[in-house]
């Protein structure tokens, strides 16, 4: 929505009463395999944003997935020091130090995997909970161990996430270790089946008619299946918080609609707030507007270190048909500045 005037105004103009600004991943889509377009899409805003905060008031830019090419291998470096919330050299790779170097003249401060943002409060980008659910995606569902009701998890700390892909069931990597390597393979993919089998990526549900439907389901897979899975994974990097705040799966909340015993982990803590994305996604927002769990332009706001985090719709406001007609404008914009590049 960025690549809008009108919603970068909008953004900007909310930066005004803002003393520090989170930038909580995916702030760059490298993930496509196209990095030069998704940095001169990128460029543009990240530079706006720099000057509206100004050189007094801090960005602090976390990675997600999409964007962990700008610090992963700097954190995989680390080891087991690495430590919940890192600080990590805004020179760490290339990329880190153009993209970072856009937000001048704030000041920018770079943390990985998450960041304390008061004593309560812990944010992360929330990827490290697809580890935890079959498929291994945002989409999938719990796996068995975090069903379990034994206690708090063994911590294992933020490398293990780092250096770890796919986790694999007891059998399956006892039968994977033991057969050779073509039968091994082959079941590998029939696994990987079987678990895409079990929840519908949200780009399987294509027309456009079953949007209301398609955002129940995610919204109740998220809940059951996502904020758990977060809440697991928190405990196994070794923060114990009274919020968790993430992003990632792009339904924001809670909402005064809301469960909110939905939105917390086992025995109430911690509590979960999402926030949301800004992405127009028309399989879940399809002729609906805001308020919608799903519109974009989403934000979490701490009022002060003692208040609790709060869902915001910044784009709550935007007429929907004024971005459409600026898009042809801007798609010219940004083929303009690739060609440069």
């Amino acid at each position: 929505m960025l690549r809008h005037p009108e919603a970068l105004g909008v953004l900007l103009a909310a930066l005004d009463d803002v003393d520090r600004l989170v930038l909580l991943g995916d702030v760059v889509e490298l993930s496509e395999g196209r990095p030069m377009q998704a940095l001169a899409v990128a460029e543009p805003v990240l530079r706006a944003i720099g000057r509206r905060m100004g050189p007094e008031r801090p960005i602090v830019l976390v990675p997600g997935n999409h964007d962990r090419a700008l610090a992963r291998s700097w954190a995989r470096a680390q080891g087991a020091a690495l430590a919940p919330d890192a600080v990590v050299p805004n020179a760490a790779t290339a990329l880190l130090a153009e993209v970072t170097s856009w937000l001048a003249p704030a000041p920018v401060e770079v943390r990985t995997p998450g960041v304390w943002l008061t004593p309560r409060i812990w944010a992360h980008h929330g990827h490290y909970l697809d580890r935890h659910l079959l498929p291994e995606s945002a989409w999938g569902l719990r796996r068995a161990h975090v069903r379990e009701a034994n206690g708090r998890p063994a911590v294992v700390g933020p490398a293990a996430y780092e250096r770890s892909r796919r986790p694999r069931t007891g059998a399956e990597s006892r039968l994977t270790r033991a057969l050779p390597r073509p039968l091994a393979t082959a079941l590998e993919d029939a696994a990987e089946l079987l678990r895409a089998a079990t929840m519908p990526s949200p780009r399987a549900l294509q027309p456009h008619r079953i949007a209301p439907l398609t955002r129940i389901l995610l919204g109740r897979q998220m809940q059951r299946a996502s904020i758990p899975a977060l809440a697991h994974a928190a405990a196994r990097v070794g923060v114990d918080p009274d919020w968790v705040i993430f992003g990632h799966v792009h339904r924001s909340g809670p909402h005064a609609s809301d469960d909110a015993a939905l939105w917390a982990g086992p025995g109430g803590r911690p509590r979960i707030a999402n926030t949301g994305s800004w992405i127009y996604e028309p399989l879940v927002l399809h002729r609906g507007g805001p308020p919608h769990p799903y519109w974009p332009g989403g934000a979490i706001l701490i009022a002060d270190d003692a208040a609790d985090p709060v869902a915001i719709g910044l784009l709550d406001d935007l007429d929907i048909a004024t971005l459409h007609r600026s898009r042809p404008r801007l798609l010219e914009e940004v083929a303009g500045t690739s060609a440069r590049r």
